[in-house]
């Protein structure tokens, strides 16, 4: 059982960096409204491109904490509370534009595993 804790790190991590670094400039289906970019991602919410830079940097360091977290486990906690407030925005972006509800799943799942790590 002390590995699904490390698992769950690795899954939230790993998605993190997929998106914020490699799907960055990329349209998903999980994009907000229209959007085809994380900048047109942020400007369907209505938030300014200076945000989209402090959310991004946020969730590249809390995923970072996670993975060091591995290693150091006091990190783990802090980092799956700041993820699970940065989740929880991301939801609420989502209902703001009227997105069904499929776009909320991702942020949604990484919500509770981080709830799951601040609570096992």
């Amino acid at each position: 059982m002390e590995w699904i804790p490390i698992v769950i790190q690795l899954i939230i991590a790993v998605s993190i960096f997929n998106v914020w670094i490699l799907r960055f400039g990329k349209a998903t289906s999980w994009r907000g409204g229209s959007a085809q970019n994380m900048k047109e991602e942020f400007n369907t919410y209505g938030l300014p491109g200076w945000f989209m830079i402090l959310i991004g940097s946020l969730k590249i360091i809390l995923a970072s904490l996670l993975i060091i977290g591995i290693w150091i486990p006091e990190l783990v906690r802090p980092a799956a509370i700041g993820m699970a407030i940065l989740m929880l925005g991301a939801i609420i972006m989502h209902f703001k534009v009227k997105d069904p509800p499929l776009k909320s799943l991702p942020a949604l799942t990484f919500l509770v595993l981080s709830l799951v790590l601040i609570f096992i």
